[in-house]
């Protein structure tokens, strides 16, 4: 059963071991990787960028911020696409908070630029939907772990930014899920507006083609650079 509490996840995996340091606070300049199917998060000071890497071109990372000072303010997609009058982020483009401030400026990105704002994450529930019997790894559960393991609730689990993520969109509406086009060692930089705490998720979807045709889904790798 689905848990009603948003801060504990309805099943466990490494997530709760990988946490990179007590309080999420990282080593500027340091590649760290996330296992497969598994989520870290970091915390991030203003003018702080934040490099999400994708070694293996195909994987799909599920991304979340939190204002460092209110967890209540987020990213938020929804906010997000009145802000750019646009549903795809690029190069330029500040993401907001709930609250419409700007939290993290998109300042390179060598990928095509096909990424995913839309789209709720993978959770207990959408596995059930797609005929899993038993526990699956999930992005909303994650999101939880990562965020316990450095000691904060998640407060709820926003829509995420889905980096990587290919959603075409036809022109009645309708949606779909596509392998990504985002290639080998492809990067995204993003500047932190205001403290806050990343949350990253090498997306476990395998029951549909969100992290490729045929592949398993991978890991994922990320710096910080100071400011």
């Amino acid at each position: 059963m689905q848990s009603p509490d948003s801060a504990v996840p309805d099943g466990t995996n490494r997530s709760l071991e990988l946490a990179i340091s007590a309080d999420g606070t990282p080593e500027p300049d340091r590649v760290y990787t996330i296992d497969a199917r598994c989520g870290i998060a970091v915390r991030l000071r203003k003018g702080q960028v934040l490099r999400v890497i994708n070694p293996s071109g195909h994987q799909v990372c599920d991304f979340w911020a939190f204002c460092a000072e209110n967890l209540g303010e987020h990213l938020s997609m929804a906010h997000v696409h009145t802000s750019l009058g646009s549903i795809f982020p690029k190069v330029g483009d500040a993401l907001v908070t709930n609250l419409r401030k700007p939290l993290l400026e998109i300042i390179e990105d060598t990928s095509p630029g096909v990424h995913d704002t839309i789209v709720a994450c993978c959770d207990h529930a959408r596995y059930r939907e797609l005929g899993c019997e038993g526990y699956h790894d999930n992005c909303a559960d994650n999101l939880r772990m990562a965020m316990s393991v450095i000691g904060l609730r998640a407060p709820r689990v926003p829509a995420p930014f889905n980096i990587w993520m290919n959603v075409p969109i036809a022109p009645d509406g309708g949606t779909r899920f596509a392998p990504p086009v985002s290639r080998p060692g492809d990067v995204i930089r993003m500047r932190t507006l205001s403290d806050a705490i990343a949350v990253m998720s090498a997306c476990p979807q395998d029951m549909t083609e969100v992290n490729g045709d045929g592949v398993a889904p991978g890991i994922l790798q990320f710096v910080v650079e100071d400011a």
